[in-house]
């Protein structure tokens, strides 16, 4: 999977003390501006509608077609060991069936979001809020434990 410059972002990279993008960001994976999620949601609607399959796409049906679709996902990378980011390793077609599982994830977890009238980019947004405060940068910069066992 190519690595894309997304120039239109609203995400800035970090800068280091001489305004140089710091070095664990420089090379950070980023996506393509199109299609949104929006975008993903109507194309979605529209491929169901079409097959008149709204009669089965209900919030229970969509999150156990979601729990499947995870779990190919998770048999591409069993027995693999720890596998690095970019996948290095791995041929043209892994990536290419990792792609297509990711994007079933996707499409279902945004075709569940749309059935149970979750507007995803805001509840990231909320959520992200949340995040910063309860593993704020200054008490858990390279910890992996949860925010319970912090102390204050």
């Amino acid at each position: 999977m190519p690595k894309h410059n997304n120039e239109t972002s609203s995400h800035r990279p970090a800068l280091n003390g001489n305004g140089e993008i710091k070095s664990d960001q420089a090379e950070r994976f980023t996506f393509t501006p199109e299609p949104t999620l929006e975008d993903i949601r109507h194309m979605q609607a529209e491929f169901t509608d079409e097959r008149n399959w709204n009669q089965f796409h209900q919030p229970r049906n969509l999150l156990l077609a979601l729990v499947g679709e995870v779990g190919e996902v998770s048999e591409l990378f069993q027995w693999r060991g720890e596998v690095a980011e970019g996948l290095p390793d791995w041929t043209e077609p892994e990536r290419e069936h990792l792609a297509q599982e990711l994007s079933d994830v996707l499409i279902y977890l945004v075709e569940l979001a749309e059935k149970c009238h979750v507007d995803l980019p805001q509840a990231v947004m909320r959520k992200m809020a949340l995040n910063r405060l309860k593993y704020p940068a200054s008490k858990v910069h390279g910890s992996a434990k949860k925010y319970t066992e912090y102390e204050d």
